[in-house]
């Protein structure tokens, strides 16, 4: 291997070091999902409050995202790693303190804005230093804890709601947060001068809102039905920032929060639209299976969350395996394979019970697993073959906030049907089983959109020979 092409000490050592400060949002987006039981009898609040804590985090880091990019263009990506660690901490800590579900919630949206400057400024860092020759060997590495993080999440939770209180789901992150910070004041090199940087002020006032908007309306109908005042202002609210945005960005000649354009490569649609709905899916099960292992089979906490492990384990071999194969046979190929596992995997648990046999259930979460492994890298590749290569950073921005908006609107779906009789409902066994149709339902159209994904990639051209010396030819 060329020097070049060697992942060298100093750059496995940043790795490292932002992965650590990564890591972080990553489990926390879903480390409550174990507690939401808990955290639901501890403040006395119904599920469609309680989902906030995990929605109102998702959201956040959404919102957090495109300014991030802006952020580090104007002030440099070592400063606001550290306020973005810094923010994340300190809404870590406030959240342990909270004293009611509002102010929980509350904490949880400041803990997702730190997270969502955090992640894409890792992606950016790590592949600047990477460059050309090792960036797809390094984001190899790097989309392990970003795969892993969501799945690993639930399984912490559960460990630490046997041993400790509620609270400790976020002091845990205070000694992770403070060691990133001190490493990456010493490992991250320095800023260079900043820049003017354009920020897309009405994308940033309109976009996110809306969907925070619409998140808010589908909460709110499980307890009060769609034809309350507040789920229809809410829907009203938010199709008018939508439709406002739209004609915004498509009008406008600078660069917008999310270049809609871009959608006009049927490629990049299919991969931004798959990435979408893997965040809708594989978040509401991550929200679900914790619920429907404690509410169902009677399970502990702990058990609750260990029995997530299978998923984590499928999407671990499968992750390496998508990665040799993406270039061989192409996304077109893999990701319905990958959809149609999950979507088979989700189905399983449609029509389960307390008497289902659990080897169903876990072969099941395994299946949904390696699917998602197949599906996630694959995908991603897909977005950097369609689109140009001034457009990458604004499709990689485009691709993080769909993902996480499409968590956002999954876990609302979910908590909705769940919900289905009235805010004091309890999910029954029939609420459950209608819930999981969900990421049946998305792993259908992941399937077909990844027909429209690219094929397999090009081979390179062989290389023109040269005239031999003793023809005079000048190559």
């Amino acid at each position: 291997m060329s020097g070049s092409a060697r992942l060298d000490r100093s750059l496995l050592t940043l790795i490292g070091v932002m992965v650590l400060g990564g890591m972080m949002s990553y489990l926390d987006a879903t480390i409550v999902n174990v507690g939401i039981s808990t955290l639901t009898a501890e403040f006395e609040a119904t599920l469609s409050t309680i989902e906030w804590v995990t929605t109102g985090y998702l959201l956040a880091v959404a919102l957090a995202i495109p300014l991030a990019g802006w952020a580090m263009t104007r002030f440099g990506a070592k400063r606001m790693w550290l306020l973005g660690l810094t923010v994340f901490l300190a809404g870590s800590t406030l959240a342990a303190f909270a004293w009611n579900a509002e102010s929980l919630i509350a904490f949880r949206i400041l803990q997702g804005l730190g997270g969502g400057m955090v992640d894409p400024i890792m992606m950016t860092v790590v592949a600047g230093a990477a460059g050309p020759a090792r960036i797809a060997r390094v984001m190899g590495l790097i989309s392990i804890p970003i795969t892993l993080g969501p799945v690993v999440g639930p399984i912490v939770g559960g460990l630490i709601l046997e041993n400790l209180s509620w609270q400790w789901m976020f002091l845990v992150n205070i000694p992770f947060a403070l060691a990133a910070i001190v490493l990456a004041l010493v490992v991250l090199p320095a800023d260079q001068p900043g820049g003017r940087a354009p920020l897309d002020w009405i994308g940033v006032f309109t976009l996110s809102p809306g969907f925070a908007a619409l998140v808010f309306a589908l909460s709110r109908a499980g307890a009060e039905g769609f034809g309350s005042p507040s789920v229809l202002i809410g829907l009203a609210v938010g199709l008018a920032l939508f439709a406002a945005y739209i004609t915004h960005a498509l009008r406008t000649t600078g660069t917008p929060l999310l270049d809609l354009r871009l959608f006009r490569s049927k490629g990049f649609s299919a991969s931004v639209t798959t990435m979408f709905l893997i965040g809708g899916g594989l978040f509401s099960l991550l929200f679900l299976l914790p619920l429907y292992y404690q509410e169902v089979r009677g399970e502990s906490v702990l058990a609750s969350g260990l029995l997530l492990a299978p998923l984590g384990l499928g999407t671990l071999i499968g992750m390496p395996i998508a990665g040799n194969l993406a270039d061989k046979l192409g996304a077109k190929r893999l990701v319905p394979v990958g959809a149609l596992l999950i979507g088979l995997g989700a189905l399983a648990f449609t029509g389960s019970d307390a008497g289902t046999s659990q080897v169903l259930l876990t072969g099941a979460q395994f299946a949904t697993g390696f699917g998602l492994g197949l599906v996630g890298a694959p995908t991603m590749g897909s977005v950097y073959r369609t689109v140009p290569g001034d457009s990458v950073a604004g499709a990689t921005g485009a691709v993080f906030i769909l993902n996480q908006i499409g968590a956002s609107l999954g876990i609302a779906v979910v908590a909705l049907i769940l919900q289905g009789g009235g805010a004091h409902a309890v999910p029954t066994v029939t609420s459950f089983g209608d819930a999981f149709w969900w990421p049946v339902a998305a792993a259908a159209v992941v399937f077909a959109a990844g027909l429209l994904l690219p094929g397999k990639p090009e081979a390179p051209a062989e290389p023109v020979a040269e005239p031999a010396p003793s023809e005079g030819a000048l190559s």
